[in-house]
């Protein structure tokens, strides 16, 4: 073959293989650019299919979003008691103290615990002493206020074990008070040696000073 044929034949070789290159890549671009609007709007599909605005669906998860919110942030705590329902004495943080004023006396003091509210009714509380169940009886002829315990409020009462000057009486060291007759929870409280004969018990006051009973 003479030279002129060879490079003829060269160059037709080399513009042949250029333009099915070009035809390729042009096929590729088409391609991918066919393809990439099919891809955007199919997600865009799926997606409006999963939880479309307004969809049962979407009210659904709305509400269990609110209900979660709810359970976590909201509620008044388990055990705690409606406001103004009466209160019983497992509802009370307890303590006494031994005062030395009119003969000698036990002072009752009653807290709310905490998250509680209730309502010392107004008559003076159950108390009594020994295994006989013998009860104080009331030392005022009238009776107090309600109180209503929440917080830092403390309701106070006294407690006379022994209102006969003769000699004798029951030894004990605790009573037994409860928040009517009707509690079915009663506490004992410890008070230290008393001796117990015909027992009288106050009201219930926000004082301490009015809580002091006379024999």
């Amino acid at each position: 073959m003479s030279g002129n044929r060879r490079k003829a034949a060269l160059v037709t070789t080399v513009l042949v293989g250029g333009a099915m290159l070009l035809t390729a890549c042009q096929d590729a671009d088409a391609g991918a650019d066919a393809g990439a609007p099919q891809t955007s709007a199919s997600a865009t599909a799926a997606a409006g299919a999963a939880t479309p605005p307004g969809s049962p669906a979407a009210t659904a998860e709305a509400s269990k979003g609110t209900s979660k919110d709810n359970k976590s942030g909201g509620g008044t705590g388990g055990g705690q008691k409606p406001v103004g329902q009466v209160c019983g004495a497992n509802d009370i943080a307890w303590s006494t103290k031994s005062e030395t004023q009119a003969g000698g006396y036990i002072l009752v003091v009653a807290k709310a615990k905490p998250g509680i509210t209730c309502t010392l009714p107004a008559v003076h509380p159950t108390v009594a002493f020994g295994s006989d169940g013998t009860e104080a009886g009331p030392a005022e002829q009238s009776t107090g206020k309600q109180i209503t315990l929440s917080g830092n409020t403390i309701a106070y009462a006294g407690v006379n074990p022994k209102t006969t000057s003769a000699n004798g009486g029951k030894e004990l060291d605790s009573i037994i008070v409860a928040i009517g007759n009707d509690d079915p929870d009663p506490v004992s409280l410890p008070v230290g040696t008393i001796t117990v004969d015909k027992p009288i018990v106050t009201n219930w006051h926000t004082s301490p000073k009015d809580a002091v009973p006379s024999r």
